[in-house]
């Protein structure tokens, strides 16, 4: 039952996750590029020899990956305990302090990443709140790199690793 658990943690944080930290990398530079073009500017549209997708669509595109996956991504924590559970090392500060930095990566994306992306679709941010996103958005990424190190490493453990 351990490995079973374990599998499902593991392809749900590739699946669920990935996809929330490469939309949410991409969305920053695509929100620079689109408020370049200026509002109205559907260039690569009706044949005109255009330069590409409408950054507006590209940008929903990115937020509703995110959102979409920030939802299944909650799959990830819930076999994560389970797994911790079964193998009995819900108590290990290593599994600890990766449960706070989920948490805090969770924070990070509903209160920082998503809001700011939805600002910046609906017009009410400019240039600066994308470099800002685009630094949150960073440190999201990093408290995954740090989560995924600590389930590798597991200090303590007796894999050897």
């Amino acid at each position: 039952m351990t490995k079973f658990l374990l599998s499902v943690h593991v392809i749900a944080a590739i699946l669920a996750i990935g996809p929330v930290a490469v939309a949410a990398s991409m969305f920053p530079p695509a929100a620079r590029r689109a408020l370049a073009t200026g509002p109205g500017d559907d260039s690569g549209h009706e044949g005109h020899g255009g330069h590409g997708p409408d950054p507006t669509g590209t940008l929903r595109l990115l937020h509703r990956i995110c959102r979409v996956y920030a939802v299944v991504g909650v799959v990830v924590p819930v076999f994560g305990f389970a797994t911790a559970s079964q193998m009995g090392v819900l108590g290990s500060a290593w599994l600890i302090v990766s449960i706070l930095l989920t948490a805090l990566a969770a924070l990070v994306l509903a209160a920082l990443v998503l809001p700011a992306q939805s600002a910046l679709l609906d017009g009410s941010a400019g240039a600066g709140r994308a470099a800002r996103l685009g630094m949150v958005t960073g440190l999201f990424n990093l408290l995954w790199a740090a989560v995924t190190v600590l389930m590798i490493v597991r200090p303590g453990s007796t894999t050897g690793a």
